[in-house]
């Protein structure tokens, strides 16, 4: 069985990592909090397990293809598990074009960024979640058994060839 993921970021190096694993993250509105008086930001995320499915990819085939919940190693390489990440020594935390209203949404996360004392979190549609921290403590711990997907995240780019068309 594949062990948990657990990652620290406390650089924009360890971070890059902490961003990688977790692109397309799924994260439920409902499971972000900000705690003022610990200074802490958590959240919980659908994760796709990309170190998996690269594996796959490169041709590292999985050991089976039964959906049994006994292993993850059971199901393939398309797989989800849910994380949580936990960031310390936050100031304040900000969003922008998210809509609060509706917290059973979620929101697809594209990638983490850090300028300076912000560390931001980037979602389709232009939402940002912007995190103010005193230097980067980021923990990041997968939660309990991964469940098979049928669906790999696609990010291929409308290639279409634009000077064929005059444009």
């Amino acid at each position: 069985m594949t062990p948990p993921l657990k990652i620290i970021a406390r650089d924009a190096e360890d971070l890059a990592v902490v961003a990688a694993c977790l692109q397309d993250s799924l994260i439920p509105l409902n499971e972000m909090r900000y705690l003022p008086q610990e200074r802490r930001f958590i959240l919980v995320a659908n994760r796709f397990r990309w170190e998996r499915a690269v594996r796959e990819m490169q041709g590292v085939p999985a050991s089976a293809t039964d959906a049994s919940f006994e292993s993850d190693e059971d199901f393939g390489a398309l797989q989800r598990t849910n994380a949580g990440i936990c960031i310390d020594r936050v100031t304040a935390v900000r969003s922008r074009n998210i809509d609060r209203s509706r917290p059973d949404d979620f929101l697809s996360l594209l990638s983490l960024q850090l300028s300076g004392d912000k560390l931001s979190f980037l979602f389709a549609g232009g939402g940002i979640i912007q995190v103010e921290i005193e230097g980067l403590a980021l923990y990041l711990s997968d939660l309990g058994k991964a469940w098979p997907t049928q669906w790999r995240p696609d990010h291929t780019l409308d290639t279409t060839d634009t000077k064929a068309k005059g444009r």
